[in-house]
Formats: structure tokens, sequence, C-alpha cells
């Protein structure tokens, strides 16, 4: 995996004593095509690399809502009804190492119920660094669902390293918040109707001290959230395919009145694949 942006420097500074190079000329460290020095390890191919580069930033423990989508080159968030099929090796590690930094990954119930998710894991890649900053072996799942429409018997629920989340209303289904709490899920009020409100929904994680947020989505769900105000960074991986069909978008749901600026904090690319990260701002 390379860096595309911020640019990298041309080549490395001269050492002590060291002349620089004559205009026109390669630096004699130069690697061609490369602005790295030859044999030098690129830490993007590392893991801890990736979680360096991915890193949170410092909130003072207040939240961050990162969002995590992939999309063809025409706009498609998914091919065949699941994200799956715009994926790749490297957007997996990506993708892996997004949920080994978060402390929750908010996601839709009709992602759950497409993509078949089960709870995350803990990786040994990342227990040093988890336990550091004080996070549980793995990210919890927070799904977010008005109706509590959920299988109940899964994995998600019935076996998650740390019990799952279920962000819904005031005025849920009374059956169904007993069925989810009965199964070991945790619900929690996070609006004063039938479905979850964003704002509160972050505030709700905030003060379970789940400030580190992950949100993987649907389309329709991260629309809301980010109609709402509460995204900060959006990571998108750009797929070099094309699907034509009638996808949704990565957002899909309710717009905002102003489009909001945010600006490019780094491109990485790998097969093709741009990785690219956007923050408010």
């Amino acid at each position: 995996m390379r860096r595309l942006f911020p640019v990298p420097s041309a080549r490395p500074a001269p050492s002590a004593g060291e002349s620089p190079a004559a205009p026109g000329s390669r630096h004699p460290r130069d690697s061609p095509g490369s602005p790295a020095a030859p044999n030098a390890a690129d830490p993007l191919d590392s893991l801890d690399g990736l979680a360096d580069a991915y890193a949170y930033p410092d909130r003072a423990g207040g939240p961050w809502l990162r969002a995590n989508m992939v999309a063809s080159l025409d706009g498609a968030a998914w091919h065949d009804g699941k994200s799956q099929g715009l994926s790749s090796a490297a957007d997996l590690r990506v993708f892996g190492t997004l949920r080994a930094l978060a402390d929750v990954v908010v996601v839709g119930a009709e992602t759950v119920r497409q993509e078949g998710y089960r709870p995350a894991k803990a990786r040994e890649a990342f227990a040093e660094r988890r336990a550091a900053a004080g996070q549980s072996p793995a990210p919890v799942i927070a799904v977010v669902s008005a109706s509590l429409d959920l299988d109940f018997s899964l994995p998600l629920f019935t076996a998650p390293l740390i019990p799952t989340l279920i962000l819904t209303g005031a005025t849920a289904p009374p059956e169904r918040v007993a069925a989810a709490t009965k199964a070991g899920a945790h619900v929690v009020t996070a609006g004063d109707g039938a479905g979850a409100d964003p704002v509160r929904a972050v505030r709700e994680l905030a003060e379970l001290g789940l400030t580190r947020l992950l949100h993987e989505g649907g389309p329709r769900l991260l629309a809301q959230f980010t109609a709402a105000g509460v995204v900060d960074e959006l990571c998108l991986t750009i797929a070099p395919l094309l699907t034509a069909g009638d996808a949704p978008r990565i957002m899909n749901g309710p717009g905002v009145t102003v489009p909001e600026r945010f600006s490019p904090t780094s491109i990485l690319e790998e097969d093709g694949f741009l990785f690219t990260r956007y923050t408010r701002g």
C-alpha cells in the first residue's frame, strides 16, 4: 500500500556532510518510481502502520464518529445487495484496522440482516494497543433499530465477546425489547419516538464510555446521521469497478440544507483501490 496524499517527500533529506543532489538529477538514494530509499519497509504494509495512519484524534474524551463505506466508480454502495462485491484484500485490512481502533461499531438493522453481521472478534495484533487505550478486547456492536425486527438467535446476540447494544426509541415494541434483553442484548433508549435520534445516540454511547465511534451504514442510516450533523469523518474506499444497476449511494436518505465541506486527510492506494479519508471542516 502506498500513500498518495499528503504527497510523500520527493526524497530523503541528505545526511550530515552529504551534498544535496544537483538540479535535474536523481538523488543517489532515490529508488525509481518511489520516494523511499531502496529496501525501506513501507509502514502502511503492516497492521501497526495502518493503525497509526488511522488513529483517532485526541478529543479529550469527547466522541468522534467516523464512517467507513465502500463505493464503486459509478457510486454504487454495494453489488448484488452486499458491499463484499466491491471489496478487496486491502479493503478488508483497512476495515479490520478501523474496527480494531473503535470502541463501538454502529450499524443499521437492515445492514445486519443483509450482511449477516457477527460479533466483533478480539485480534491479537491489536490487543496491546487496545489495552493501552483502556479499551475492551473487541469493539461492541450497536445496532440501530426502531422495530427491533432482528433474529435474536444469531451469534451477534447469543455469543458476542461484549454484549451487543441496540439503539432504539422510547416507543419501541415492548415485546421486542423484552426479547432482545432476554437474548443478552443491552437496549439503549436514544429517542423519544419509535427510532433512535442520531444526536442522542452519539451522546448515549459517549455516556457509556464509547467515544471512538465507527459507523458502517447502511446508506439510509448514514444519511440520517449526516443530516443530523454528527459525522466527523468519512473513510471511503473507492473500488476500481463499474457496476451500473440501481444500487444506492453510500448515503441514501435525508439531505442537508447546505452541503457541508469536508477536507482530505489522507489518500492511500493498493491494486487500484483508493482509500480516502475526509474530516469535517
